[in-house]
């Protein structure tokens, strides 16, 4: 099994997309086409589109995803530069592998504290002799020059920059992201996306950091204390 395909077999059906008022959350693998989000789960680019065509106004794209097909990025992407409003993407965990294609193609792009753009060379897989093998490879070495122009095109940077951080497979932090140009700023607020992907199909995947933990002490201590408050304000109203 090829690495994409490993990919989508260890996180089949994980992940979620949903489309709230102008928001949409894109916390799901990118698939080709309808026939395989329905095998493997996923979100396609006809999913995608149907719901950033039902809104108007300015989008929010909120991404916590491992990546996928890349032409199905491309497609998402092409809808995106289409939008009549402006969009600004969200990193809320990884957008890693075509998921950072599609948070480039924004104009603002926003990383969490703690979340990670991961780039790297296009996967496939081939089957034939040894023309087929050459001419596999010469259309990855096309595809992977399109991404790395992704990226130049957001960062202002050479597109032969991204080529060597894609050949090392490199994860950028959130400040690292923004220093390279491929994201605009890192939010104040606290990561809303804990890590639920199984990266193993990549080879130096990081983990997200776990979300702070809530102090249910405190938290019952609060309402409670507003209870007995709300109480005394009734027994003086009868009063």
């Amino acid at each position: 099994m090829n690495k994409l395909r490993a990919l989508l077999a260890a996180n089949q059906k994980r992940g979620s997309f949903r489309a709230e008022a102008n928001t949409i959350y894109l916390y799901d693998m990118i698939v080709a086409d309808e026939f395989e989000a329905e095998w493997w789960g996923g979100i396609s680019p006809a999913g995608f589109i149907a719901q950033l065509k039902a809104m108007k106004g300015d989008v929010a794209i909120r991404i916590n995803s491992p990546g996928g097909d890349v032409f199905g990025a491309v497609a998402i992407c092409q809808a995106m530069r289409e939008y009549d409003g402006a969009i600004t993407v969200h990193v809320d965990g990884y957008a890693a592998s075509a998921a950072s294609v599609i948070a480039v193609a924004a104009p603002k792009v926003i990383m969490a504290p703690g979340s990670f753009m991961m780039i790297h060379n296009a996967w496939t897989v081939a089957i034939g002799n040894v023309d087929d093998m050459m001419a596999t490879a010469e259309l990855l070495d096309k595809v992977d020059g399109s991404i790395a122009e992704s990226y130049a095109t957001k960062s202002g940077k050479e597109a032969a920059v991204f080529r060597d951080y894609m050949a090392k497979e490199t994860w950028f932090t959130a400040s690292e992201a923004v220093d390279v140009g491929i994201a605009d700023a890192v939010a104040e607020d606290k990561p809303k996306a804990t890590a639920k992907w199984d990266m193993s199909a990549f080879a130096a995947a990081p983990k997200l950091p776990e979300p702070p933990a809530v102090d249910n002490q405190n938290t019952e201590d609060h309402v409670s204390q507003r209870v007995r408050q709300h109480a005394a304000r009734m027994l003086e109203r009868a009063a």
